[in-house]
């Protein structure tokens, strides 16, 4: 019931008697329980054919806060929600590429959690809970496999626990942000949502809804082949989808049509007048995401960066043929900051990629879209996770 008002939005009691089959008497004292507790509160009445208006019943997003946390290839954001999801306040520190010392994530998100609490005035032991994305699998024992990060049975969650005075959980960021966007973006009404995260690494989540939640689950995508003896991937193998529409791949590859030299190494800056002098534009830095959006608007022009953008889409389009022709979602979304950056300029030539490498009746029934959950997307989707086990307990 409280799963309902929450996904769906304000319902009356006679709304809840239909979704969820119960007796009027146990409805009314199940929502006697959850106004009590301060989860649900009434919002008005609705009017009714014939009959006395209904009282609305709705949660309440000052019942309680959460913490949710995106830990990236090129940064660590920190975002307190309140439970319904609505952003209260962010931080955002930048982090060397590379492979980022665990010990120094953790000190990270510590920091994050004190600052965010610190700006709205709230206490971080009375948070809801803090959910940590993360860009890879964790294990049942709270080990963390993320090649991306270098990371290997590295037990993140103990490094974390001492730092959070809340609930903690930790998930995959791609089945997180899969869960946010069927909960509050793209995906709300889908019954199957695939949700790519682009980022310098490349996952996808593959959502289902239905009546009583949404249920999410991981998949490599990024590690499907779209050529075969194709570009070296990190992960050792060739032609990886990964390698070709990951932030660096996007990058390496504008670099060579431009014969643009090598970028500085991971985590130092260019200096502010050295891309005149470098041949990139000018004014910009060596960091991964800066570079990237440095691209996106040199590609309004012809040249390097519209041919990149453009070989890019393809290669997109390609591995979202191959996920429509495996799942036969109704929805494909494409979330993660690479696309925040690059979506709107290349949205219609990944679409057209994408109809020429599917089956004809798959492709009339998917419609390929961009995220919507803002620039916080994946912190948002971390913190769905205290959010969840609140739902399962019926908000006990």
């Amino acid at each position: 019931m409280l799963t309902r008002l929450y996904l769906h939005g304000p319902a009356s009691r006679f709304d809840l008697m239909k979704a969820t089959g119960l007796s009027s008497a146990t409805v009314s004292n199940v929502v006697t329980g959850l106004v009590a507790d301060g989860l649900v509160a009434e919002a008005g009445l609705l009017d009714s054919d014939g009959g006395r208006p209904r009282t609305l019943l709705e949660v309440r997003p000052g019942y309680a806060q959460v913490v949710g946390v995106d830990i990236g290839e090129t940064h660590v954001q920190v975002g307190l929600f309140d439970w319904t999801l609505d952003t209260v306040a962010t931080a955002t520190y930048p982090m060397d590429e590379g492979r980022p010392d665990p010990g120094v994530l953790a000190e990270l998100v510590r920091a994050g959690i004190e600052e965010v609490t610190a700006k709205a005035g709230a206490d971080p032991a009375a948070l809801l809970g803090v959910g940590v994305g993360v860009p890879g699998a964790v294990l049942p024992d709270g080990l963390v496999h993320a090649p991306t990060l270098g990371w290997a049975d590295v037990p993140f969650d103990a490094l974390l626990r001492p730092h959070v005075p809340a609930p903690l959980h930790l998930d995959n960021c791609a089945r997180t942000l899969g869960q946010a966007e069927m909960w509050r973006g793209a995906g709300r009404g889908a019954e199957r949502a695939i949700v790519g995260l682009l980022a310098v690494g490349v996952g996808a989540a593959v959502a289902t809804g239905s009546p009583g939640g949404v249920t999410s689950t991981t998949s490599e995508w990024g590690h499907t082949v779209v050529e075969a003896g194709g570009a070296l991937c990190r992960c050792g193998s060739h032609g990886c989808l990964e390698a070709y529409v990951g932030a660096d791949a996007i990058l390496e590859r504008y670099g060579r049509l431009a014969g643009l030299p090598e970028p500085a190494a991971p985590g130092r800056e260019l200096p502010e007048d050295a891309g005149a002098a470098s041949g990139r534009p000018s004014g910009r830095g060596a960091d991964t995401e800066a570079r990237l959006a440095a691209l996106v608007a040199d590609a309004a022009l012809p040249g390097p960066a519209a041919d990149t953008v453009r070989a890019t889409a393809e290669y997109l389009g390609i591995g979202i043929a191959n996920l429509i022709n495996l799942l036969g979602p109704d929805r494909v979304i494409l979330s993660g900051w690479v696309s925040a950056a690059m979506g709107p300029a290349m949205l219609p030539a990944v679409r057209d990629a994408a109809r020429r490498h599917t089956l004809d009746y798959l492709a009339e029934r998917t419609v390929l879209e961009l995220g919507r959950l803002g620039p916080e997307q994946v912190a948002l989707g971390a913190a769905t996770l205290p959010v969840h086990e609140l739902l399962t307990a019926g908000g006990r």
